[in-house]
């Protein structure tokens, strides 16, 4: 199931740039790349527009749900225990560096007097 989560995500994702880059910010977009007026005709540029629109808007929620599913997916699988958190805890402590042992007279000296 996280699997196929995951890869609706990312074919969501690709699909959102793909239309994204059909728009053109100018306003030509789409209907520029098939001819110009004859695919005006048949579409229109408002159409279009309106269309690209409402696929980017339906990509973008799309992609905020099922990421936001994940985690109840994940949820369900791990349980309320974090393995990698445990074996981190299972570890021996770090050891710490030999303190230095410095002689009577290298001790330092206090100079704000």
């Amino acid at each position: 199931m996280y699997a196929l989560v995951i890869g609706l995500i990312i074919l969501f994702s690709v699909l959102l740039v793909l239309v994204v880059l059909a728009q053109n910010s100018k306003g030509g977009g789409l209907t520029s790349q098939f001819g110009g007026s004859a695919a005006s005709n048949i579409i229109g540029v408002k159409k279009t527009g309106d269309l690209l629109e409402k696929l980017t808007w339906s990509f973008i929620i799309g992609i905020m749900i099922l990421c936001l599913s994940t985690n109840f997916i994940t949820a369900d699988r791990g349980g309320s225990s974090n393995s990698i958190l445990d074996r981190a805890g299972e570890q021996a402590p770090a050891q710490q560096a030999p303190a230095l042992d410095l002689p009577a007279d290298n001790a330092p000296t206090d100079t704000t007097k």
